[in-house]
């Protein structure tokens, strides 16, 4: 069954863009997977093609109306029902390597791109709507943020990617708690006066293992202490378990 996204959006002009190139674009000129837009516009109930109104309650912007938005999801999910609808929002669950992993192992998804200040939360909830937000920072739609997902989902797809063993080591991939990925370096050997580290030139496949485990480790304790953090039980209980397979004996 091919991997099947629809985005819901004010602005369908704005796909495929990037996914249309490199491996997304060939992947989907392929057929390993299907991209649809759906205009929010198209849903509207008045002359005007009015989709959105002021908020209720007061405040500035606009916010999408309810049976529009109700009525796009409709359509959709008649292209291809089973998938979930991801309403992208900065309010939402944060992005995650283990949702991207989700969501690329199932039928695929219905992407609702909102704009103004966002969507009615009636419809939100009637639609069961999973809210992923894709950082800690506002855009000005969910397009951009629903083409990062997408681009994400899509390198995991069967056949997308050559190397299985290059995605399995990149950041965020491990199932443990993730760490970054350690530096990477290329030929020439020497450049501007910089080395390649000599570990890397040394053929010892295991003491590359470690250092590249090392660096990783060094970079997700400097730079994301969070990930760090949820690591920490895992390390703690793993000592303990070797301590006490250490002392027993049979």
């Amino acid at each position: 069954m091919t991997w099947h996204a629809t985005a819901l959006t004010l602005f369908p002009e704005m796909f495929p863009g990037s996914l249309g190139l490199s491996l997304a674009g060939r992947a989907l000129r392929e057929g390993r997977w299907r991209l649809d837009t759906v205009q929010i516009r198209d849903f509207a109930v008045d002359k005007h093609r009015t989709v959105d109104d002021t908020p209720c309650g007061g405040g500035a912007g606009m916010v999408l109306r309810p049976d529009v938005v109700d009525a796009a999801c409709e359509a959709a999910l008649a292209q291809g029902p089973g998938r979930p609808l991801v309403y992208l929002t900065p309010r939402g669950r944060l992005l995650d390597q283990a949702l991207v992993r989700e969501l690329a192992t199932g039928p695929g998804a219905v992407l609702v791109c909102g704009r103004y200040e966002g969507l009615d939360q009636r419809v939100i909830e009637a639609r069961g709507m999973r809210e992923v937000s894709v950082g800690d920072y506002v855009l000005s739609g969910g397009e951009p943020a629903a083409l990062l997902m997408l681009d994400a989902c899509v390198r995991l797809l069967p056949g997308v990617m050559g190397g299985v063993d290059s995605a399995e080591e990149e950041s965020f991939s491990a199932s443990e708690a993730p760490l970054l990925e350690y530096p990477h370096y290329t030929k020439p050997a020497e450049w501007l006066g910089r080395t390649v580290p000599e570990v890397l030139l040394s053929g010892h496949h295991a003491a590359v293992a470690r250092w590249r485990r090392e660096q990783a480790e060094a970079a997700t304790r400097e730079r994301r202490p969070d990930l760090w953090a949820r690591r920490e039980p895992q390390r703690i209980a793993a000592a303990g378990l070797a301590s006490g397979h250490a002392g027993t004996t049979d």
